[in-house]
């Protein structure tokens, strides 16, 4: 069985401007509450391909028993990649959740939370369980009955 030491703390987002959210969520304000968040880049094709239409099922799927985020993670061609860039696409993908810019350090290729989450690229998923703790973490094309088998655990899952 395991415990609240095996799993990692998961560190706060670190975001420049949302679209699709109506206040400004946190990881802190969403404890107690299983996270779905879904790092993409606009111009990334595993992520148009997989990784985006996998968190929009998931959305779709579990509806108000989980809360799904988006993480743009702009770490190259940064030209191309702009607020009004991403606004379009969100509209033309029909993305309806929250959708966050990972914030950037000038001189520093790799965005904040990017790093903070050791994130190797894109598409990647991260889940966080009620207690804040990192679930899953994948890089690349997850499979989707083994991330709805984990989400449902996680959901059934008390908080310790």
């Amino acid at each position: 069985m395991s415990t609240q030491r095996d799993f990692p703390p998961a560190p706060e987002l670190a975001i420049s401007r949302w679209f699709n959210a109506d206040d400004t969520p946190t990881l802190a304000g969403l404890r107690g509450e299983v996270v779905v968040i879904e790092a993409f880049q606009m111009l990334c094709p595993g992520c148009v391909s997989h990784g985006l239409p996998q968190a929009q099922r998931i959305h779709q799927t579990f509806g108000d028993e989980l809360t799904v985020l988006g993480l743009h993670c702009v770490f190259e061609h940064h030209e191309a990649m702009t607020p009004v860039s991403l606004e379009a696409f969100l509209h033309e993908y029909r993305i309806g959740f929250p959708v966050g810019v990972d914030d950037y350090e000038s001189g520093v290729t790799t965005p904040i939370t990017m790093a903070r989450y050791q994130l190797r690229g894109t598409p990647s998923l991260v889940v966080v369980d009620r207690a804040g703790r990192i679930r899953v973490h994948a890089f690349g094309q997850a499979d989707d009955l083994l991330v709805g088998a984990t989400l449902a655990r996680l959901i059934d899952e008390p908080l310790p």
